[in-house]
């Protein structure tokens, strides 16, 4: 199933009990709010389908796993309640990643920029080669990592997630993310990080639901509370993006786009 979104799309396949959701969009794999929405609804769905055994989380393209918010949209919030609703998709998509029985692999095969290390960190086992960069710009753009806050801390603890959201103008390499516990897996090129995904899946997809089902409501102990905190989280970024901080990098990105 693919569902195509203006200059973008999500794509869902499925073999063998195994699922493929993958993501795209031609601003270096950034997020809008219509492919957010799009994700949460489809994780959710299979999270509800027993058929599905495993789900592998992706992006399109070759250098960028995912670059973050869209700026187009950040730019277009005039109020708090625009802003509440754009970062709440972010809230969405984690919630629904911790909430499906299933377990979630994510392929990290480029830089992975704002949110896109919020989906690495909300997935269960995380795959990655090298290139697979990271960086928490948000403090650069005048808001904080909030809503993917909760799940990188998780993931990397208070120090590693502290470090990264201080220095928001600089990129980690992807053996600082995969010795932090980001990445479970870092391979040298996409084939062998491919190799090691089939062989993950495929290992999961035979394993018992009922055992995977129990392990993951273990790792996701004392989460419960997220649906609440993440809205929250996004409340205070829906604040901020309308300060005139925010607004006036935004416009001098989108303004270095334009003449680069």
């Amino acid at each position: 199933m693919i569902e195509q979104i203006k200059e973008g799309f999500v794509k869902t396949e499925r073999e063998h009990g195994i699922v493929t959701i993958e993501f795209y969009h031609p601003q270096s794999n950034s997020l809008p709010g219509k492919i957010l929405h799009t994700l949460a609804k489809d994780i959710h769905a299979e999270g509800l389908n027993t058929a599905t055994k495993v789900i592998i989380l992706k992006s399109a393209g070759e250098k960028v796993f995912c670059s973050g918010a869209s700026f187009d949209e950040l730019a277009a919030i005039t109020n708090e309640t625009d802003g509440l609703q754009f970062f709440s998709g972010f809230a969405q998509v984690i919630n629904a990643m911790r909430k499906v029985p299933q377990l979630i692999i994510a392929r990290v095969h480029g830089k992975c920029i704002g949110g896109g290390v919020g989906l690495a960190a909300a997935a269960d086992y995380a795959i990655a080669c090298e290139g697979a960069e990271i960086k928490l710009s948000e403090l650069a753009v005048g808001i904080g990592p909030f809503v993917v806050g909760p799940a990188v801390e998780r993931k990397l603890g208070l120090s590693a997630f502290s470090q990264l959201a201080i220095d928001a103008g600089n990129f980690r390499p992807a053996d600082w993310a995969r010795r932090k516990g980001l990445f479970a897996e870092l391979h040298e090129t996409v084939e062998g990080m491919d190799e090691s995904i089939v062989r993950l899946s495929n290992t999961l997809a035979k394993s018992s639901p009922e055992a995977i089902k129990e392990l993951k409501s273990i790792f996701w102990e004392g989460t419960e509370h997220w649906d609440e905190l993440l809205l929250q989280r996004a409340a205070i970024s829906g604040k901020l993006i309308l300060s005139d901080y925010s607004k006036n990098f935004i416009a001098n990105f989108k303004a270095k786009q334009k003449t680069s």
